[in-house]
């Protein structure tokens, strides 16, 4: 028999670190998923601070903060993930959306970035859920018909069941005949 190796004090601290940031990471993602982002943001900061290494929470950490509206926290965090995971379809759609911020006051600039991060998504994944749809918005709001046809038809590809998506096809389509 080998004797037992003791443990430094060491191990006892990143054991516990290490449990910590999981904890935090696990609530902080159950209260995203639960449509709690504020409380979500809170643990997740807290998770992120202790192991900045982690993409996943990273990733969960930027969709809270796009979902809080606080785009440009996320933004320098996607950058970084798109950089560590540049084939991850969720890092892009969110870094798209965080492009974006509000659509309402979004420059041409802030759409244009956006409608790249989520071409880019959609190269890895050609049905990212409502990516397409997202680009098909963009263009409506730039008053570029065709192009918003072109992104709510391949809206519709993705997902059959997109009611928004068939919808807003159809009065394009109605404005498109009239013009």
């Amino acid at each position: 028999m080998f004797p037992r190796m003791k443990k430094s004090p060491s191990d006892n601290t990143d054991s516990k670190s290490r449990n910590r940031v999981a904890a935090l990471f696990r609530r902080g993602t159950e209260l995203l998923q639960r449509s709690d982002p504020v409380r979500a943001a809170q643990l997740l900061e807290q998770a992120h601070q202790l192991d900045p290494s982690r993409a996943d929470i990273a990733l969960n950490l930027s969709g809270a903060y796009i979902l809080t509206r606080k785009f440009r926290q996320a933004v320098p965090l996607l950058e970084t993930l798109s950089e560590q995971e540049p084939d991850n379809p969720m890092v892009w759609t969110n870094l798209g959306a965080a492009y974006l911020g509000n659509p309402v006051l979004a420059r041409d600039e802030e759409q244009q970035r956006a409608i790249a991060a989520f071409q880019r998504a959609l190269e890895i994944d050609p049905i990212a859920p409502n990516v397409a749809y997202n680009i098909g918005l963009i263009y409506r709001d730039r008053r570029d018909t065709d192009q918003a046809i072109h992104w709510f038809t391949k809206a519709i590809q993705a997902n059959p069941n997109d009611k928004d998506a068939r919808s807003i096809l159809r009065r394009l389509l109605g404005t498109q005949k009239e013009e």
